[in-house]
């Protein structure tokens, strides 16, 4: 697997890529890649320093004749999103990425890929190696915990970097380079509820919404995917005047960041209506199926019979539960009046866990606007409260201004059309970079961001371009010969 990656072009990537999915590396365990780096600079004898919170900062010199050049950041984030198909056997606090070549992709087995951000720390390491890519002052920037609340990012305190220009390499469609980006915040939903006994007289099943593609809930959010949460709550809608239906448990989606692609759940039915909720929910799953047949083709909806729950919800809090969860708004929420094409503002449905008598519900709410984001943020406080439960918002961060003087970004324009015969596209986008935190202690510093081509962030479609990663290397090596003077 490892010699199929690293004999690819440029080999200065991918086998620093190879190399750094060969560690486990989630958000919030970042412990041993943050070692790896360590050790990394310290090999390179370059001034290596890990600051209070874990970001990992190597500092190399410039190369001769680039020593009047303004000093640069490059910056990357080290964790990745572990998201696996329920049928692969893969434990990701002990295992390395399993990576193989499809055509023009690299892939990973049933898994995560890791290119989002580990392309991007990939190339830092292959500049911070080499002796002959002429570069300025370097300082090499490795964030943590990037994708669960940006911590790393937020804890970076002001004095640690003097470069004067940052570059994020955390943009995932090469043709584009990005001059801002969403903030977000968290909003949780909980409550708890008397569990009673199981009604006599009841069948039991368990209901699977999967084969979903997922995504990111910024990059993909406007894209009509499936979100299993609310597909698993539509198939219970009336369940309880219909057929009698009570809810035993749910276990939807997983991580915040990530569209949710698989929900289970296990359910009791009035046996005397069995025939009549087979039939309904047949109907109902052909419906969905077919209202989402061209961005969903995959997608299955079951009901199987399964073992009987001890104990089911209780039915007000059911019912309760099920309308908050089908009023609650998913997907794209205002589409922004001053950039084209850009969405302002979302929201992510991403977990829903019904057990033991507790309920989690938990949502990724994201804005360029911070008005926007509170506003939506409110919205579903308010139809959450209304069904009993508490809300909480957490890990609010901040969006990124654009700024279309940037002198980086005149550069970079400029180079992209004379090495590529076209002129890039200059967007705001729809994810969480980390420019707009890292801008509250470094005001001064004039950012950018762009990368190579990666599909299916945050889902186990996840794939890199071989050829895009080989345009993009073409690009790095030329921004770097021409960062701008000193003043």
């Amino acid at each position: 697997m490892n010699t199929e990656i690293r004999n690819l072009e440029p080999k200065e990537i991918w086998n620093h890529f190879a190399d750094l999915n060969a560690v486990p590396r989630p958000s919030k365990k970042e412990e041993r890649v943050i070692a790896f780096m360590k050790e990394f600079g310290a090999k390179l004898k370059l001034d290596t320093h890990v600051d209070e919170v874990g970001n990992v900062i190597i500092k190399k010199p410039a190369s001769k004749g680039m020593e009047d050049r303004k000093t640069i950041v490059m910056q990357s984030h080290l964790d990745m999103v572990h998201q696996k198909n329920a049928d692969t056997d893969f434990d990701f606090d002990t295992q390395g990425i399993e990576m193989y070549v499809d055509e023009d992709w690299v892939r990973a087995k049933g898994t995560t890929l890791g290119a989002d951000n580990g392309l991007g720390v990939a190339t830092i390491m292959a500049v911070l190696t080499s002796n002959e890519i002429q570069h300025p002052a370097l300082e090499a920037l490795f964030t943590i915990d990037e994708e669960t609340g940006m911590t790393g990012a937020m804890g970076l305190k002001g004095g640690l970097l003097d470069g004067e220009i940052l570059l994020n390499l955390d943009t995932e469609e090469d043709d584009e380079i990005d001059i801002g980006c969403a903030g977000g915040v968290d909003v949780t939903a909980t409550r708890t509820y008397a569990e009673e006994t199981t009604p006599e007289g009841t069948v039991a099943y368990q209901i699977v919404v999967k084969g979903l593609q997922g995504g990111h809930s910024g990059m993909d959010i406007h894209k009509g995917l499936g979100n299993a949460n609310k597909i698993m709550n539509r198939m219970f809608f009336d369940g309880f005047e219909n057929f009698g239906l009570r809810i035993a448990e749910i276990n939807g989606g997983s991580l915040r960041n990530a569209i949710p692609r698989e929900s289970f759940a296990v359910v009791v039915i009035d046996k005397v209506h069995e025939d009549a909720f087979a039939f309904e929910f047949n109907q109902l799953a052909s419906v969905i199926k077919k209202e989402l047949k061209t961005t969903e083709p995959d997608l299955i909806i079951t009901a199987e019979a399964t073992d009987s729950p001890k104990k089911v919800m209780h039915l007000g809090v059911q019912e309760g539960t099920i309308r908050a969860l089908y009023a609650a708004h998913n997907g794209v929420y205002r589409m922004s009046a001053d950039m084209a094409d850009l969405v302002e503002t979302s929201n992510n449905i991403a977990r829903v866990i019904v057990k033991d008598g507790a309920i989690k519900i938990g949502c990724l709410t994201r804005s360029s606007v911070e008005t926007g984001k509170m506003d939506l943020a409110n919205a579903l406080r308010a139809t959450f409260e209304l069904a009993g439960f508490e809300v909480e918002f957490s890990g609010s961060y901040p969006g990124w201004t654009p700024n279309v003087n940037s002198e980086i970004l005149d550069v970079l324009a400029s180079k992209y059309e004379e090495l590529f015969n076209s002129k890039p596209r200059v967007v705001a986008c729809h994810a969480g970079l980390e420019c707009g935190i890292l801008g509250q202690n470094y005001p001064d510093m004039d950012m950018i961001s762009f990368g190579p081509d990666i599909k299916g962030a945050h889902s186990p479609d996840e794939r890199a371009s071989i050829s895009s990663v080989q345009k993009y290397w073409k690009f790095v090596l030329e921004i770097l010969k021409n960062i701008p003077k000193k003043d």
